[in-house]
């Protein structure tokens, strides 16, 4: 099937966010906006896969007019839209989260725990809300951990000490740890910061995708799937239609049936819309 057949076929759109939907100062394309709306009447859904926590994406979604479950946290909430149900939710044990303090501990490195509405940080994690690249979260300082055990939905690494996170990456992985994921990046923002975003085993933006298609009972080849960056590999890594904007890093560009011409801050994503709009009205 061609690209064309491709687009003119499909019946749910799953957008990234920051690098993608949004251009570096926080806005959507005016034209995204009205292609979204255009869309829609064909039957098309809109749906996003972020990073960010689901309280951070709400207003985004309200704007859009995008009621649907919504991807958060790469994929460890799925939450619906305008109602806040949870559809699935996939909490770490508490024995990996005490780990997890145990080495930020050990290794001297900043470290938050990640829930569905907040992002929750020590006095000695203090510069977290800094350096960090969960946009729109609502961060709150505690005393310490105990009490916010439970219902981590991830924990996040974050230093400058590019060993240090690359060591705590092989002791939170098999064999030495069962039952979770872990992945390591660079920042997008934040110059020299690198992260390890540990989470649950089955948590991730492809299996958010894969809940998705069973809310709308749809199949995964009449949805397309649009990113930038390293976290959205696992959104790269299935049968949908994979769409690259001009500023996603090489390895998204590599599994890319579509690679766009535009940018983030050139509404990319409405050069895609655009293109799917004139493969729905045979244009």
């Amino acid at each position: 099937m061609d690209i064309k057949e491709k687009l003119k076929k499909l019946k749910l759109v799953v957008l990234d966010l920051d690098g993608t939907l949004l251009s570096d100062d926080g806005n959507v394309g005016d034209r995204t906006k009205s292609l979204i709306k255009e869309l829609k009447k064909l039957g098309v859904n809109f749906s996003f896969a972020t990073g960010r926590l689901h309280s951070a994406i709400t207003a985004l979604a309200e704007e859009l007019n995008v009621k649907a479950p919504l991807i958060s946290l790469d994929g460890s909430l799925i939450k619906s839209f305008p109602d806040n149900k949870v559809l699935y939710e996939y909490s770490l044990k508490k024995k990996h989260v005490l780990k997890a303090i145990s080495f930020s501990e050990k290794c001297l490195l900043n470290i938050a725990l990640c829930h569905g509405d907040a992002i929750y940080y020590t006095e000695q994690n203090s510069v977290i809300p800094r350096i960090m690249d969960k946009f729109g979260a609502r961060y709150e300082e505690i005393p310490g951990y105990n009490g916010y055990i439970e219902n981590t939905l991830e924990v996040v690494f974050a230093s400058d000490n590019k060993d240090a996170i690359k060591y705590i990456q092989g002791r939170m992985d098999i064999p030495y740890m069962f039952g979770v994921n872990n992945s390591y990046f660079k920042s997008q923002r934040n110059a020299g910061i690198y992260y390890l975003e540990v989470r649950r085993k089955g948590a991730n933006k492809k299996t958010g995708v894969y809940h998705l298609l069973k809310f709308f009972k749809l199949k995964i080849d009449q949805t397309a799937v649009i990113g930038d960056w390293y976290n959205d590999l696992a959104l790269f890594q299935t049968d949908a239609l994979k769409v690259a904007l001009a500023n996603a890093v090489p390895e998204i560009k590599r599994y890319a049936d579509i690679e766009l011409s535009k940018n983030n801050n050139e509404d990319g994503t409405g050069e895609f819309l655009e293109m799917v709009l004139k493969a729905k009205v045979g244009k």
